[in-house]
């Protein structure tokens, strides 16, 4: 019973949390304040009154229209809420009600963040993915399954590999082939959960973006200079690590054990 209360809990709260997230990806690109004016539509721009600002429940009350102007509202809002939701109760779950598990929900939080907005604009910022690393790192200090050295090698396989192949890929076809916002976005991956972490991270990044690269130059007829934002994978590399990457990679291992 103590952890469906737990897990009740840390949904609701995650739910509040991935609605302010919604904030941080509408305001962040246009340089706005994340803190004021309060929400409003961005359509008609009448401000949300509280009884409409409940995550989910809101949207699904008011038919998914705004209830000034009547123009639809993205599912979007919705998913980023559930989402940030569903990862709260996840990661309290596996950790506990712990500061690591406020570390890492943080952290996903972050990630789901730079997700959007590289999906909506192709640009990872600065001030999120450079001060996660210093995060990263001084979490290490109080996080048990990293210490700071791992951490520091994190971020510095994690920045070093993308580096390389971006300055590879720009020697041979004199073009640039990966912005510096993924290669600061994977050294703040690693300051969280060290070198491992990078190295599924790229792996399950690089497999998904091909699969979804492919389908996508399929359906929509593109040739394969058709970019697709990388930001997005790396994020959800990092996320499936946090919860399943031991657990596959000693899988992976044990497949691989001679006998």
């Amino acid at each position: 019973m103590s952890n469906l209360i737990i897990g009740v809990f840390s949904f609701c709260a995650g739910l509040c949390i991935g609605s302010f997230l919604n904030v941080c990806i509408s305001r962040l690109p246009r340089s706005l304040s994340i803190v004021n004016p309060g929400s409003r539509c961005p359509q008609c721009g009448t401000p949300i009154r509280f009884y409409d600002n409940i995550p989910v429940l809101s949207y699904l009350l008011l038919g998914a229209k705004c209830r000034g102007c009547g123009e639809s509202i993205s599912v979007r809002y919705p998913a980023v809420e559930l989402l940030a939701g569903t990862m709260a109760c996840g990661i309290v779950l596996k950790y506990g009600p712990t500061i690591p598990a406020l570390i890492y929900f943080l952290f996903i939080a972050a990630l789901i963040v730079v997700a959007f907005i590289d999906l909506d604009h192709r640009i990872i910022f600065d001030r999120i993915s450079l001060t996660g690393v210093v995060a990263g790192l001084a979490a290490s200090l109080v996080l048990p399954e990293i210490s700071w050295t791992d951490s520091l090698i994190g971020i510095l396989a994690g920045g070093g590999s993308l580096f390389a192949v971006a300055m590879g890929y720009y020697l041979i076809t004199g073009k640039e082939g990966m912005g510096g916002g993924d290669i600061k976005l994977l050294a703040m991956i690693g300051a969280f959960t060290g070198w491992q972490g990078v190295v599924f991270t790229i792996f399950a990044a690089s497999a998904a973006g091909t699969a979804v690269g492919l389908a996508l130059m399929a359906s929509a007829g593109k040739n394969l200079k058709f970019a697709v934002p990388f930001g997005p994978f790396l994020s959800m590399g990092a996320v499936v690590y946090l919860f399943f990457g031991q657990a596959i990679i000693h899988w992976y291992l044990m497949g691989f054990r001679p006998y």
